[in-house]
């Protein structure tokens, strides 16, 4: 490791056993930190001690800092799990912001080494913004995926307070042929119906899995990063041109219609702008602070995702 970076670090998760916090703790045990997770339910992994937590009742065990200098904060229920009812939205807000104030309590109440919270964000703080180029100082939407990152971020910032090195990462859309949206998006290409959605002219901010993990451990291991990234390839695409190279990958045609926008919005409701909705996003600062893409293009990444 470089100047600026740090050995031995023992390392707290939450959502510890979501598709990225798998492949998040993997790699950590496989270089040699140490990892423990917060979780609703007991682990099953015999490398990974698991601390129990309800976020919902405010509790938490006053155990799970022992030893622990970074917090990786990847808990939150899923955004399109269900449908969005008021009741569905505050469960979604909360479930981020409340369980980084248990852990802060904790910081606060309890002696410990934290010294700092990295957090997934995501990139709905931008949502629908057609071709407007965006970065990490551009304002945020207003729709209900910006305040859900508003609320989620400014609860993450909390921290500041306590001394503590603080980043958070607006996340697009993840590829991963094991879950998240890249199955969803597969499916009707296999089967011989790909097609844009809408008008196809949507971007869509899209990074490979390793670069996601790869991002998440460069960011624990360089000290000298903090504020807000954006964790996105440096290679944003259209839904039509994202639709075209799975059909070219998966070796299938395209059709010449696209799915028309109102089947979405009258299947979805509000929560049809995940789908819809166009977010350009600029990968430019991390690049400029030494992260180095595995998966810069969208070809090369969808080549070794089914390769």
């Amino acid at each position: 490791m470089s100047q600026g970076q740090l050995n031995n670090k023992h390392i707290l998760i939450t959502g510890g056993t979501g598709l990225i916090g798998k492949q998040v703790t993997d790699e950590l045990l496989k270089q040699g930190y140490e990892v423990s997770h917060l979780s609703r339910k007991p682990g099953n992994n015999p490398k990974v001690k698991t601390w129990l937590w309800d976020v919902a009742k405010g509790e938490i065990d006053e155990h799970c800092l022992k030893g622990v200098d970074t917090v990786l904060h990847l808990a939150g229920e899923g955004i399109t799990d269900k449908r969005w009812t008021e009741e569905r939205k505050i469960e979604i807000i909360e479930s981020r912001t409340k369980s980084i104030g248990l852990i802060y309590q904790l910081i606060e109440n309890k002696p410990n080494q934290v010294n700092t919270v990295i957090s997934a964000s995501a990139i709905g703080y931008y949502s629908d913004r057609g071709d407007e180029l965006l970065t990490e100082d551009s304002l945020p939407n207003n729709d209900f995926m910006a305040r859900c990152c508003i609320d989620w971020e400014n609860a993450v910032d909390e921290g500041r307070s306590l001394g503590l090195r603080i980043l958070k990462f607006r996340t697009g859309v993840v590829l991963n042929k094991s879950g998240g949206a890249l199955p969803q998006m597969a499916m009707p290409v296999k089967l011989g119906f790909g097609a844009p959605f809408g008008n196809g002219r949507q971007w869509i901010p899209w990074i490979h899995w390793q670069d996601a993990v790869d991002m998440y451990l460069y960011s624990i291991e360089n000290i000298n990063l903090s504020g807000v990234y954006n964790m996105v390839a440096p290679d944003p695409v259209t839904n039509k041109q994202l639709t075209k190279a799975l059909a070219k990958q998966l070796h299938r045609l395209m059709w010449p219609i696209k799915a028309p926008a109102f089947i979405f919005k009258f299947l979805l409701g509000e929560m049809s702008t995940v789908v819809l909705g166009s977010t350009r996003v600029s990968a430019e600062k991390i690049q400029k602070d030494g992260y180095i893409f595995k998966y810069p293009d969208l070809a090369g990444a969808l080549k070794e995702i089914y390769g």
